[in-house]
């Protein structure tokens, strides 16, 4: 097991932008993944299981959850902390990233956003704590990147709504103590509805032979005729938008999470670089193995600046849905491309389970798909600044 030798890059002195309660928020998550998630995580990806045991530790550093107010479990933080957690789990593990995501903006964000006070009181404190585990289900078979479009439904039966349908690619679903489901009702008007775990005819089959997020557990959602009692409706908001809100909640912290995985490959390339001996020095002296690194430092500090600026703007209700989109776009393909690169700076020993890359390379397949495909982010951006739709 090798020691977790991670120096964080920050070539234009961004931390001098950060107010001290940032600092310490992002070092306490550092010292936990370094502690509790590297050493382990490589096993986890191998077995394609996810560590389970890491879940009160996520709790501990405020990874639930961290900007819901404390009254309800949260920590109260501010947006830039939320995204700075983030980037510190990612570098250790996307697939750990995407469950506390999860778990923040798509499940307790919509309860807290769009919940009765008795909803958030009944389950926000146990969601903070990672007693109660929850997954967020809008993903269907036939419709990924067109959610209106979906075909999982209820009806009202008087004391209870039945539910019927199914929901794919879901994140913590084969564990997930409830899940956060947008269904149609009679009308086709979107709701989201609060299914718990042990309700008759709800089920939640795990996905395997995944190359991808392999220390993150993904399932479906089947729905078989489930009674949901109807104080399970959030009553906040309807349609489509409501979804859509708690998705501009994750892919904020998915733009900064990626930071993270890029900054773990840049690193470990860095490093690599200057150790790797080759014709009796080492490549960190060839000018094909500076430009790799100098281009990666470049991008990576170019992707903080969009993040940073984009918290700023989030934490002033200012940010917009395009906005995330291309931050979210943006930031995952930075990654991905700087994880293709550091691969080549460690030559065969990329592809190996002793060094990070391939591993970040895997994830990051995944999340430059989920939550928004980088064609359909792309898309959103055109719409935004020309006026027009293309999904037409």
């Amino acid at each position: 097991m090798k020691p977790d030798l991670f120096e964080a890059p920050d070539y234009y002195l961004l931390d001098e932008l950060l107010t001290e309660e940032h600092k310490l928020v992002r070092d306490a998550a550092r010292s936990w993944v370094k502690r509790d998630v590297s050493p382990i995580i490589e096993e986890y990806a191998q077995k394609a299981e996810f560590p389970t045991q890491i879940i009160s530790g996520l709790a501990e550093i405020g990874a639930f959850g961290p900007y819901i107010p404390p009254e309800y479990g949260g920590a109260g933080l501010d947006q830039i902390s939320y995204g700075l957690i983030m980037q510190e789990i990612e570098r250790g593990d996307s697939g750990v990233r995407s469950t506390a995501s999860v778990q923040s903006s798509l499940v307790m964000y919509p309860i807290y956003a769009y919940g009765t006070e008795e909803q958030r009181k009944k389950y926000l404190p146990s969601l903070a704590s990672g007693k109660m585990m929850g997954c967020f289900g809008l993903t269907e078979p036939d419709h990924g990147s067109n959610p209106s479009g979906m075909t999982t439904n209820f009806i009202d039966k008087g004391d209870h709504y039945l539910l019927n349908g199914a929901k794919l690619w879901i994140s913590n679903a084969p564990f997930a103590d409830i899940a956060v489901v947008w269904a149609k009702n009679e009308e086709g008007r979107i709701h989201g509805l609060i299914v718990e775990r042990g309700m008759e005819g709800f089920s939640t089959p795990e996905t395997h032979n995944k190359w991808s997020l392999r220390a993150s557990a993904t399932g479906e959602l089947i729905f078989d005729n489930v009674k949901v009692p109807k104080e399970n409706l959030l009553p906040g908001k309807s349609g489509l938008g409501a979804p859509l809100g708690c998705l501009d909640s994750a892919r904020y912290g998915i733009a900064w999470g990626a930071i993270g995985a890029a900054m773990d490959c840049y690193d470990t390339a860095l490093r690599y670089a200057g150790e790797r001996i080759q014709f009796d020095r080492p490549i960190a002296a060839t000018q094909l193995q500076q430009k790799k690194l100098a281009e990666m430092v470049t991008e990576i500090t170019k992707a903080q600046l969009l993040a940073f600026r984009l918290g700023q703007l989030k934490n002033e209700g200012r940010a917009t849905t395009a906005q995330i989109s291309m931050a979210k776009r943006n930031n995952v393909d930075m990654a991905i491309n700087i994880a293709r690169e550091a691969r080549q700076v460690l030559g065969g020993m990329g592809i190996t389970g002793e060094y990070p890359i391939m591993r970040h390379m895997m994830n990051l397949e995944s999340v430059i798909t989920y939550e928004g495909t980088h064609d359909i982010h792309l898309l959103i951006t055109g719409w935004d600044i020309t006026g027009i739709s293309a999904f037409k």
